[in-house]
């Protein structure tokens, strides 16, 4: 398949937020302990650690263990993120991965999570194929399932073990990715102006990334994985060139449809890939480094997870206050994008 971008496909979708609010009551992270450093990335790929620091702003990313899974890292966060928010596994109503390295086909990893929860009521529910914005739809989910008066209390865990279909050697993907999962419990609320304000998603198809083997137009075979198809495959500069027009734009369509402007944001989430991508979006919006929490240069791109490493940066030390704006924003293979603006009550 041919990575170019297909022109004059893009596709958006904006909107105010449903009726329901809700708060984000507890968040919860999980990185596997192994490090791996750029100087152990440069000897596999043979490239300068001095340019995978300049080029992407990463230093190391974490892998996990051989024995473990998605499911495993998804418990991991999933647990401290309802001790922080006061909640009950048994009392959530909604469980939601966003995953694209599922532990397997079938059974689904949210069912498996729900399981090792004992979550026994709660819906579960898969979000994939988006790749790294799959946090972003699994986000956007939550908020409508809350409109719902009888839900109240929605986990969305976001987690890749992206080392599992990542050639180490490949000199672009294989710089990038890391492994990790993190978490957020949404809770419903009765105050009027919370929850999600505004949203922009679009769409525009593009293998600038992908995987090409595994599924029904090249299932799984020898000659498969011989050739390596079950690995990703990333056009870096499609990714820059998509993800530095597309994410600044989304964002200022879904803040102005929230009535607001960029600079009245409190927090931006943003989708940790390269540090360039979020100093570029950041100089375009003209908002100060300091609301863009960065977590990429200790932990890579860590897929659906990147967007929920960066809100438990702030959630976790308690700097999300009452009143707070926030913009969360990630892109992924496809290419999906999206942003979601929320206000704290």
């Amino acid at each position: 398949m041919s990575t170019r971008l297909l022109p004059d496909t893009a596709a958006s979708h904006t909107g105010t937020g449903p009726s329901g609010s809700f708060a984000i009551t507890g968040s919860g992270l999980h990185v596997p302990p192994t490090v791996v450093t750029n100087e152990e990335v440069t000897r596999v790929t043979h490239r300068n650690g001095d340019w995978i620091t300049s080029r992407t702003g990463i230093r190391e990313r974490r892998r996990l263990a051989p024995d473990l899974a998605t499911s495993d890292m998804c418990l991991a966060a999933a647990l401290p993120a309802l001790r922080a928010s006061g909640t009950d596994a048994r009392d959530l109503d909604a469980v939601i991965v966003a995953s694209y390295t599922q532990d397997q086909p079938m059974p689904s990893t949210s069912v498996m999570l729900k399981d090792a929860l004992g979550a026994r009521r709660a819906l579960a529910l898969d979000v994939s194929q988006a790749a790294c914005a799959s946090g972003i739809h699994a986000l956007l989910m939550a908020a409508h399932l809350l409109q719902n008066p009888c839900l109240r209390q929605v986990l969305v865990v976001g987690a890749d073990c992206a080392s599992r279909i990542v050639s180490p050697t490949d000199r672009t993907a294989g710089v990038f990715f890391g492994d990790a999962a993190a978490a957020v419990v949404l809770s419903r609320t009765g105050t009027e102006g919370a929850g999600l304000l505004a949203y922009d998603i679009g769409s525009e198809l593009s293998y600038a990334v992908q995987v090409p083997a595994g599924g029904s137009r090249r299932p799984t075979s020898a000659d498969s994985v011989a050739s390596g198809g079950h690995y990703v495959v990333m056009d870096g500069r499609a990714v820059w060139d998509t993800a530095t027009t597309r994410l600044p734009e989304s964002i200022g369509n879904a803040v102005e449809r929230a009535g607001l402007t960029p600079q009245d944001i409190d927090h931006y989430f943003l989708h940790q890939a390269n540090l360039n991508i979020l100093q570029a979006a950041q100089h375009r919006l003209g908002v100060p480094a300091s609301r863009m929490p960065v977590t990429l240069d200790e932990l890579g791109n860590t897929g659906s997870a990147g967007v929920f490493t960066a809100l438990h940066r702030v959630v976790g030390s308690g700097g999300l206050r009452p009143g707070d704006t926030s913009v969360i924003c990630g892109i992924g293979a496809g290419f999906h994008w999206g942003t979601l603006v929320l206000r704290q009550p």
